[in-house]
């Protein structure tokens, strides 16, 4: 099974980067995937994992919601869950949807560093993200650099994706792996300001 990458076509959106499809884990001849499909599906995802490292070193992977804006995927989490309490010293996270189906399935894996989002406006643009995404009883107050929700703190970090694998599953398969620069991906069009992370 052979290792080698072969570059993909770049997809045409401008903010798009650039792709490799992995012939050894690729059907042969596999087309490569459009990053605009991978990005479109990290939006649609209303449930993905978060796999943390607690500081022993044992993993910790655990469900939870996730709303993208400008390049970043962004999750909450209370203060004293294991997964805030993993990222206060390990910001190092991976967040992974898809579907268990075999056929007819896309599934992404994005490697990335999470940091907190403290900034009020951003948080507020962030709460309309989510109300809008997942409804009403998701609606977020914000105050002191956190969601408030009946009165209750969440933290919200945003997670800078830096190596991201789609694996599709169609008629063929195809694996693909993009690499970001320092800064992760680029807003897509119409994006809000990025909510900057607090360092």
């Amino acid at each position: 099974m052979t290792t080698t990458d072969q570059p993909a076509a770049r997809p045409d959106a401008p903010d798009a980067p650039e792709g490799t499809l992995v012939p050894g884990f690729s059907s042969p001849g596999a087309r490569p995937v459009p990053w605009e499909t991978v990005r479109g599906a990290l939006e649609r995802a209303e449930i993905s994992w978060i796999s943390t490292v607690r500081p022993d070193g044992r993993p910790h992977v655990t469900p939870l919601m996730t709303v993208v804006a400008d390049g970043r995927l962004h999750v909450t989490t209370g203060p004293d869950e294991r997964k805030a309490r993993n990222l206060a010293e390990n910001a190092r996270v991976v967040l992974t949807t898809g579907t268990n189906a075999y056929e007819d399935a896309l599934d992404v894996v994005v490697e990335g560093t999470a940091a907190r989002v403290t900034d009020d406006a951003a948080l507020r643009r962030l709460a309309e993200r989510w109300r809008c995404k997942y409804g009403d009883d998701w609606t977020f107050d914000v105050g002191d650099g956190v969601f408030l929700h009946d009165g209750d703190p969440a933290l919200v970090f945003a997670v800078r994706p830096e190596v991201v694998f789609a694996y599709e599953r169609t008629s063929e398969h195809a694996a693909m792996r993009w690499r970001f620069g320092q800064d992760g991906p680029e807003p897509g069009p119409g994006s809000p300001r990025a909510p900057q992370p607090a360092p």
